[in-house]
């Protein structure tokens, strides 16, 4: 049996428009169209509700409510992160949509660094990340599923090989599992020249691709699919697309 799944950051449902880089509408609607084009079984998103100054988070979380009624025949879960006074206005929570039901979903918290920083004018300090966990079955089989959006260092002129705190707790989670099925996803927000990637292969999960640009700020493969051994990788593709400022990776497994 084949599965096919999508890691996509929407980047809160903010279009890409060329010429206006942080448009103020919001296209849910266009991310939903986006996303059902794709046939998944399962889909990641990260960034699903937009970040406030102050760390408000709106309840309950307006986009995710909406795409629970886009994605028609998805179980799902969501979460935000833990708050943060000095929240930067950028997207933020973490959402797992799967064709198949939902089971045993746990959320991780993943500290912030206390890494201060200034923006606006503003003194800030890094947030705490999420990672998201659930199980799911597929073809009779147990396959466990993880969503993560990690801090992205290199955009305050720092690097998460310095910081590896919520890298490692991501690590420890992927060697949990023996040789079950698993797949990681996420915007891992690693630059070209730090480590995570082959500290997760170290853990035994390969990338799907890491050679095709994914965030259109900068030249960087950001988003990732990693997955276990007991998985098969048949195809994979960086799907373009102008309903945010990511692509989407999508990549069909077999259960091996």
């Amino acid at each position: 049996m084949s599965i096919r799944v999508v890691t996509f950051n929407m980047q809160n449902a903010q279009p890409w428009i060329d010429d206006d880089p942080f448009p103020t509408a919001i296209d849910v609607e266009g991310v939903g169209a986006f996303l059902n084009g794709l046939n998944a079984d399962v889909i990641c998103l990260q960034e699903v509700e937009r970040g406030h100054d102050g760390g408000m988070q709106v309840e309950p979380p307006p986009n995710f409510s909406r795409l629970k009624d886009l994605l028609f025949g998805y179980d799902s879960v969501f979460s935000y992160p833990l708050k943060n006074e000095t929240e930067l206005p950028f997207g933020l929570g973490l959402a797992i949509f799967s064709r198949s039901k939902l089971f045993d979903f746990e959320k991780v918290d993943l500290p912030s660094a206390q890494v201060e920083f200034e923006f606006e004018g503003k003194k800030r300090c890094t947030s705490s990340r999420l990672l998201l966990q659930a199980f799911t079955r597929l073809d009779g089989r147990k396959v466990k599923i993880l969503n993560t959006h990690l801090q992205a260092f290199f955009m305050i002129g720092d690097s998460s090989d310095s910081h590896p705190t919520q890298r490692n707790i991501v690590e420890a989670r992927l060697r949990e599992g023996g040789h079950e099925p698993a797949i990681l996803a996420g915007d891992m927000n690693s630059s070209p020249t730090e480590s995570l990637v082959k500290q997760f292969e170290n853990a035994g999960f390969r990338t799907a691709q890491n050679e095709t640009i994914t965030w259109r700020r900068m030249p960087f493969v950001t988003d990732h699919l990693f997955y276990s051994a007991a998985l098969r990788l048949v195809s994979q593709r960086v799907e373009a697309t102008f309903t945010s400022d990511h692509h989407a990776v999508v990549a069909d497994f077999d259960l091996a």
